[in-house]
């Protein structure tokens, strides 16, 4: 049905290990552009978006357009066995209901296989999200993860808000408060806005959940506006992983 293979299989592993924290199951969607996992969180607050475009592989042969889901627990344990010198291939077995692993070591040539068993039911379909956002960020994934790591010590609501040129992170519960200020050049990388204010709460848990996929790239692009979705986006170098965070009323 088809073979992917992908010359990194540490970068695959930083992003299954960011995506099996969301769900316990994690749908792909493969066609001769590439590869696409789309993953909703339970109480469908947080959706992420894989996107690895054929130019990513090394090899990307499609007889058709497959759709499978894997069990989150299952993928972790193998995804675990990938190392800096791995190459990965991807193929299903038919016979056996089972999404085949192939890791293959560049410098001595040692494959090992791994079977992770299917979930025999339909890929449920998940509309693509197009939203206008009116603020948008960039800084570097270590420092949004660092911000992630003191709202963890604070609640469960964190209010982003824009004006006169600042970004406001702000948290505060139970006489504990956090307020983290940011303007172009510190740290920020770039800030853009289309108005002049904008405000929106969403929660610490899910904002955490985006961060954890902050080692699979060097800088991060959040984006908001008032009552919409958070949208934080790593570049993967040819693909990228974007996390939609639901607003909380």
């Amino acid at each position: 049905m088809f073979r992917a293979t992908h010359p990194n299989a540490s970068k695959l592993k930083k992003i299954f290990q960011a995506l099996v924290k969301l769900s316990d199951e994690i749908p792909f969607f493969v066609s001769s552009n590439g590869v696409e996992i789309k993953v909703l969180s339970p109480d469908k607050t947080i959706l992420a978006v894989v996107s690895l475009p054929g130019m990513e592989f090394e090899e990307l042969v499609v007889e058709e357009e497959t759709q499978f889901i894997v069990p989150t627990s299952e993928l972790k344990k193998i995804i675990r066995r990938a190392s800096r010198n791995d190459v990965v291939t991807l193929t299903i077995n038919k016979e056996t209901g089972e999404l085949v692993m192939i890791l293959r070591d560049r410098k001595t040539g040692v494959e090992r296989e791994f079977g992770i068993p299917l979930i025999p039911r339909p890929v449920e379909a998940i509309p693509e999200m197009k939203l206008d956002l009116a603020v948008s960020f960039s800084m570097l994934s270590q420092d949004f993860k660092d911000i992630a790591g003191d709202l963890k010590l604070i609640g469960e609501e964190v209010v982003f808000s824009y004006e006169e040129g600042s970004i406001v992170i702000k948290s505060v519960e139970q006489q504990k408060e956090y307020v983290c200020i940011l303007r172009e050049g510190a740290p920020l990388i770039l800030l853009n806005s289309d108005v002049e204010k904008a405000r929106a709460s969403y929660s610490i848990d899910a904002v955490i959940v985006a961060a954890r996929a902050a080692g699979a790239s060097k800088n991060v692009v959040v984006a908001f506006d008032t009552g919409k979705p958070l949208k934080v986006e790593y570049d993967l170098g040819g693909g990228r992983l974007v996390y939609w965070i639901a607003p909380r009323a």
